[in-house]
């Protein structure tokens, strides 16, 4: 009995050691996750109609999608967003998913996890510099652009000993410097979500990061706004 026992317990090890190493590859062989939304966007490729508009971020994005759908399929917006993310990992993602759709125009919306350092510490110029990388790929591929704020955040839950307040106001003020110095729509979600300790309030967040359905619901026609800015368009 005691030798059955010993041997499934090296089964049941020897399994989880074989998960976390499938796991380990398939982060290593895949870090951007580039198959996520390779079915989906084989529907779009050439089928895309109307003025289509990508939403490239993080979890922030991703949410967005599945707690108000109808805001991305009533307005001919398709969400990209990863949860987790960082620039470097959607600056990977950026062809597959944004410019082979063919969009009319980009909305990105990145930098959080960056600043909580999900892949490692960043400065300010390595954030930016993704984000300006991506933004002269949408450009040579004509797709008029939005630059979305880094929502305010006073803690990260998964990194408290992180104090990210100054530098997403330093990002922030790099964005819609670049902007306006370039041609290309800001769009200010900060300003609408901050509370007085810089951090995002709380009827619109449910954990100090991640906007909940009233978040959306402030965010929603400021991006609408500005995506008609951008396509020259009346809202």
């Amino acid at each position: 009995m005691k030798k059955s026992l010993f041997l499934l317990l090296i089964l049941a090890t020897g399994m989880v050691y074989s998960q976390e190493s499938d796991f380990d590859k398939l982060m290593k062989q895949d870090w951007a996750n580039l198959q996520k939304y390779r079915a989906e966007n084989a529907k779009i490729k050439g089928n895309s109609s109307g003025d289509l508009v990508v939403f490239m971020g993080n979890s922030i994005t991703e949410n967005w999608v599945w707690r108000h759908p109808e805001f991305f399929s009533e307005n001919n917006y398709v969400g990209r967003g990863i949860s987790g993310q960082t620039t470097p990992q959607m600056l990977i993602r950026f062809t597959p998913d944004v410019i082979d759709l063919n969009p009319k125009a980009v909305v990105i919306l990145a930098g959080t996890n960056d600043i909580a350092g999900n892949t490692g510490s960043s400065t300010v110029k390595m954030i930016t510099d993704n984000i300006e990388a991506m933004v002269q790929l949408a450009v040579a591929n004509d797709i008029k652009v939005i630059l979305a704020s880094v929502l305010p955040v006073y803690k990260y839950p998964w990194r408290e000993q992180i104090d990210p307040v100054e530098k997403i106001t330093e990002v922030n003020q790099w964005l819609e410097n670049y902007a306006h110095e370039n041609g290309y729509v800001y769009l200010d979600f900060y300003s609408a979500m901050v509370d007085d300790k810089k951090g995002l309030k709380d009827a619109y967040g449910e954990d100090g990061v991640h906007p909940v359905k009233e978040g959306y619901l402030v965010m929603e026609p400021l991006a609408k706004a500005a995506i008609a800015k951008a396509l020259g368009k009346k809202e």
